[in-house]
């Protein structure tokens, strides 16, 4: 629910430097490598929430939910401008509607009923995966010549959104590559990967508004989960740095962007299993 006190003014203007920082790094991050900011966003927060001395058992399911929201207004830009160009398979998003959905729901709930250690390590373990996936993995790797039909395809899906509403990103850093390793092209995969984190964004922050509603400890101007500081923050700042990004990723080369993006990720996961198991 929402906090009816405030904190001190220098704990709000610490909150707000910190939250200006993070919403920054994820757009440049997420322009420089062409993904959703999410992955950079949640282990912002939860550090700053950290330093905020916000309880370690809502600290994690208040930094995925803050994501969440941010990428409503992230996702929904970078669709609308993927569609305009014709890149987004409404097809493929067509039957993947009903299983996204499902699976945001699915998570949601999930991410209630655990604690904050297994969700954050949940988040840990994914980006590692994503890490070595970007780090060890060659680009034109393929499993399969095409995508599988029905069922697996729904399942897919369902797995996706679950996974991606846990850990508070858009699905970008999951569906590029599993649709890749079904030799769907690469261009139409980042393009209808924008629209399905959209659509877990909405169900997923949702979710967690209505999860988090009645438990205590959550950080001021929280609805639920979900924290109204940092979404209107994170948001605008992160679409706004976004283009920086994009510009810088043209004078570097792509092999040792995603090297180093792999090398953040590893940092950052271990940071947050340490947090989770061990401080």
């Amino acid at each position: 629910m929402m906090i009816e006190t405030l904190p001190p003014l220098t704990e709000l203007l610490v909150m707000l430097g910190a939250l200006l920082v993070a919403g920054a790094g994820a757009g440049f991050i997420a322009g420089l490598l062409g993904i959703g900011g999410g992955i950079i966003i949640v282990p912002a927060l939860y550090q700053v929430f950290s330093v905020l001395e916000v309880p370690a058992d809502v600290r994690m399911h208040v930094a995925v939910g803050t994501s969440l929201a941010t990428i409503v207004a992230t996702g929904f830009r970078s669709a609308r401008a993927h569609h305009r160009r014709g890149a987004v398979d409404l097809e493929l998003l067509k039957q993947w509607l009903i299983p996204i959905i499902a699976g945001a729901v699915a998570g949601s709930v999930i991410s209630d009923l655990v604690t904050g250690a297994t969700l954050t390590a949940v988040f840990a373990v994914v980006a590692l995966g994503i890490a070595l996936q970007m780090t060890v993995v060659r680009p034109e790797a393929r499993l399969v010549d095409r995508l599988p039909g029905q069922p697996v395809r729904s399942l897919m899906a369902t797995v996706i959104g679950m996974i991606a509403t846990m850990m508070g990103i858009g699905g970008g850093m999951l569906t590029v590559p599993t649709l890749r390793l079904c030799n769907y092209p690469t261009r139409n995969a980042v393009a209808t990967a924008s629209a399905v984190g959209f659509l877990i964004a909405v169900p997923a922050t949702l979710g967690f508004i209505v999860a988090g509603w009645q438990t205590p400890g959550v950080p001021p101007l929280s609805l639920g989960y979900v924290n109204l500081l940092g979404f209107a923050i994170i948001a605008p700042v992160t679409v706004t740095i976004a283009p920086l990004g994009a510009r810088v990723a043209h004078t570097i080369p792509q092999t040792a962007l995603r090297v180093l993006f792999g090398i953040f990720l590893l940092v950052a996961s271990g940071r947050l299993l340490y947090g989770s198991f061990v401080a």
